[in-house]
């Protein structure tokens, strides 16, 4: 690692899965000059690999690429790691791992991931149900969250999205929900939510149809969820919640919120499991939502997408939400 980088902000990204479209999302969104101003980038992965993808995508006439000889790269398939990477899935754990201790070494410096391939991982020995996971036990971080985040660019509001259970399941979530889970979730959220303004007005999806119908399409919301909420609001009256509330009509107002100005907005929705928080944000959002990672000890960001297998090296990937990635990676580190 090279002494200079100890002396700037320090953006650190890893290339993912190289046989899916990170390396080409990567090329397209540093060859915006904005990203480079007053921060250093260092690409964690393969110097080699990234030349042939920038030789291919120019073959096939792609523009706006970022020549990997112009870049700063910590090519690690010259580290210690090197005989390890017979795969894409382990170099891609490798490449984080290293990216990670990295970001710990040096005074002034946040992480963007690239998308992995869970499968994988899972095939080349790693065990974890995804980055978040790898990122909390490497950091001995106990309760992290996934946090959805973006900003809209017609009316410059932050619509922010967190999960109370991630990588499991559908089965698995109800018994994973309980009153500590959410109250951990909700102090996440309001924490996160303050840095932008005082009193935040927070949303809660109910787990269930119509957040259980009064007891007749599931029994958590009144069982439990209502009281639990009741209790955290008691404890924290500077903060408006609302919930549970009908899964179905949630988000309606957020849909509203990133188009117009005179809308309704909210500073933060908590969701029961994954794809009923990631739905609502990929349709709104599009491709400026942007996952991050509370509870570690740095910022961490992500694309909200995965590998894009079917589209690796044709030059269509869309690089809007790395590009975010890495801008939301420098606000909040200079921010938060």
């Amino acid at each position: 690692m090279s002494k200079q980088f100890k002396e700037k902000f320090n953006i650190v990204i890893t290339v993912g899965d190289e046989k899916g479209i990170g390396p080409e999302i990567i090329l397209k969104a540093l060859s915006l000059k904005e990203l480079h101003l007053k921060s250093k980038i260092i690409v964690v992965g393969s110097k080699k690999k990234l030349i042939a993808e920038y030789k291919l995508l120019k073959s096939i006439g792609t523009k706006r690429l970022k020549n990997p000889e112009e870049l700063e790269i910590e090519d690690i398939t010259n580290s210690n790691f090197s005989k390890e990477m017979d795969n894409s899935g382990n170099a891609s754990f490798y490449y984080l791992q290293h990216a990670i201790e990295m970001v710990q070494s040096l005074p002034k410096a946040t992480l963007v991931t690239g998308p992995i391939c869970k499968k994988s991982w899972a095939e080349s020995g790693h065990h974890y149900p995804g980055q978040t996971e790898f990122l909390a036990e490497s950091c001995n971080a106990k309760d992290v969250g996934m946090l959805f985040t973006a900003k809209s660019p017609i009316t410059g509001w932050r619509f922010n999205t967190l999960l109370a259970t991630t990588h499991i399941p559908l089965k698995e979530v109800p018994k994973h929900l309980n009153k500590n889970l959410i109250f951990s979730k909700l102090d996440q959220l309001s924490n996160f939510a303050k840095k932008f303004k005082n009193n935040p007005h927070l949303k809660i999806a109910g787990l269930n149809p119509h957040a259980g119908e009064n007891g007749l399409l599931g029994l958590e919301e009144t069982a439990w969820m209502k009281e639990t909420l009741e209790q955290w609001s008691d404890l924290n009256p500077n903060i408006k919640i609302e919930g549970p509330m009908s899964p179905d009509s949630c988000w309606i107002s957020s849909a509203k919120a990133w188009q117009k100005e005179i809308s309704e907005k909210n500073d933060g929705i908590l969701a029961m499991y994954h794809d009923q928080g990631l739905i609502p944000v990929k349709v709104i959002a599009s491709n400026y939502s942007v996952n991050t990672t509370l509870g570690l000890p740095f910022v961490r960001t992500s694309p909200d997408h995965g590998t894009g297998f079917d589209i690796a090296g044709m030059g269509i990937a869309q690089c809007q939400s790395m590009i975010e990635a890495i801008k939301t990676a420098r606000e909040f580190s200079l921010e938060l």
